[in-house]
């Protein structure tokens, strides 16, 4: 069971319903066997600058930050994944620049961000390579393209 709080902090733009979240997040996260909890917080393009500023040291706002639960398992005995932070204004600009549905390219950065969480990175190009297939297997299932075509 996967359970979502969901954190409106922005009044800009159209956003996807609560329940696109939940299946989103649901796709992501179906190779964990453990029951989920995690937080979406959607914010303006401030408060997505200052966290990125923060926690990357990169002065600008970026599509999405995630931030894995780093607690021992001893320690808190529920299913504590992590947070995702998207910044919506930096999203519907991006699916404008990059030719893409806003439907899709929301599941693409929620799925993007929940596999984060899972520990998979995109730094070296054998990590990137394994993450960006999944996620092309996960957002076709949903009937979306391919996220990185035309990026090589």
């Amino acid at each position: 069971m996967i359970e979502l709080d969901l954190q409106v902090a922005s009044d800009a733009g159209r956003l996807p319903a609560e329940a696109d979240f939940q299946a989103w997040c649901a796709l992501a996260l179906r190779q964990r066997s453990a029951d989920s909890e995690l937080t979406i917080r959607l914010v303006d393009e401030a408060e997505g600058r200052e966290l990125n500023r923060t926690w990357r040291g990169k002065d600008y706002a970026t599509n999405v930050l995630s931030f894995p639960a780093d607690v021992p398992d001893e320690l808190l005995d529920i299913p504590l994944l992590g947070d995702l932070v998207i910044c919506v204004p930096v999203v519907e600009r991006e699916a404008v620049e990059q030719g893409k549905t806003l439907d899709a390219h929301w599941a693409h950065l929620v799925i993007h961000g929940c596999l984060h969480l899972l520990g998979y990175d995109h730094i070296d190009d054998e990590e990137a390579e394994e993450m960006e297939s999944l996620e092309r297997i996960l957002l076709a299932e949903l009937g979306h393209p391919d996220p990185y075509a035309g990026d090589e």
